[in-house]
């Protein structure tokens, strides 16, 4: 089962492995998106991260409200959505209605920028997001694929409004650690949240891409190609080749030894872990077992 964790200081207690919504009503449908959301949550995944930008007109905001709704659950369950930019007060006012409109509720947990937005103005979209944690709408604020000082310049904006930026969402894996450069140092100082996504790179880290090979037809590479040049480098295919290494020396998966390493990292307060089917929920939670020696 999962542990839980203060997610900062916003007052959210998160499960340390928390479930990433991108799979649902893009590369699953509906039936199957239910089955692994169910699943996930009988095994204590209490965390639920989607985003307006996921699937065709937020259809996985779509697919998880109704969820929601017909299990009766929506209080059980941390639930946090993200906003794509551009950004601007009245776009982040309209996002936030559309999303609690389709994820049927009257308030998000965590709302969060999906990225930083260079063409507005930083204390406008701020000062947004401020009202709507102001209003109800929103408990708590984070960002997601932001660097350090695009977070140094939130959290001084933020200072003379009424909340700040209590959790980041950035990628975390064998490939890409930059987080480790100051980021993460930051947030532990700073005591902000740190939910990490991709722990297998997308499916990169579990061996079914080849240096030159063609891409299998409906993985996460074909479905988004923008994946590739993330990972298809000479720095990816050697990390690559070192986890293939210490699978056959040690008998154990590339899977669960890059599940492992990402569950074992210090300052990391959950784990997102994109599933298509319930066995993915399984196996990080096989993952997430062995680092804590059970």
């Amino acid at each position: 089962m999962c542990e839980y964790r203060s997610l900062g200081r916003s007052g959210l207690v998160v499960s340390s492995i928390g479930l990433g919504c991108v799979t649902f009503g893009r590369e699953i449908d509906e039936p199957t998106s239910r089955g692994v959301l169910d699943h996930a949550f009988e095994q204590g995944l209490t965390l639920l991260d989607t985003a307006s930008a996921y699937g065709e007109e937020r259809a996985s905001e779509r697919v998880l409200g109704r969820w929601l709704r017909d299990r009766g659950m929506r209080d059980e369950v941390v639930l946090c959505t993200k906003i794509t930019p551009p950004l601007t007060r009245d776009g982040v006012l309209d996002s936030v209605d559309e999303s609690l409109m389709h994820l049927k509720t009257d308030r998000i947990d965590l709302l969060q920028i999906h990225a930083w937005d260079e063409t507005n103005d930083a204390g406008e979209w701020l000062g947004a997001l401020d009202e709507v944690v102001q209003a109800g709408k929103a408990r708590a604020l984070g960002c997601s694929n932001v660097t350090l000082p695009q977070l140094e310049t939130a959290l001084e904006i933020q200072t003379g409004l009424g909340g700040r930026m209590e959790s980041v969402q950035p990628i975390y894996n064998l490939v890409h650690r930059e987080l480790e450069s100051g980021l993460l140092p930051l947030c532990v100082e700073e005591e902000i949240g740190v939910m990490t996504y991709s722990p297998l790179g997308a499916g990169f880290l579990t061996g079914k891409y080849q240096l030159g090979g063609p891409i299998p037809p409906g993985t996460r590479f074909d479905i988004k190609p923008g994946h590739q040049p993330i990972y298809f480098s000479p720095h990816g295919w050697r990390v690559l080749a070192e986890l293939h290494d210490e699978s056959v020396e040690t008998g154990i998966s590339m899977v669960q030894l890059a599940l492992r390493w990402a569950f074992s990292r210090s300052g990391v307060t959950s784990v997102l872990v994109g599933c298509r089917t319930p066995a993915h929920v399984d196996q990080a939670l096989t993952a997430h077992r062995a680092t804590r020696g059970g």
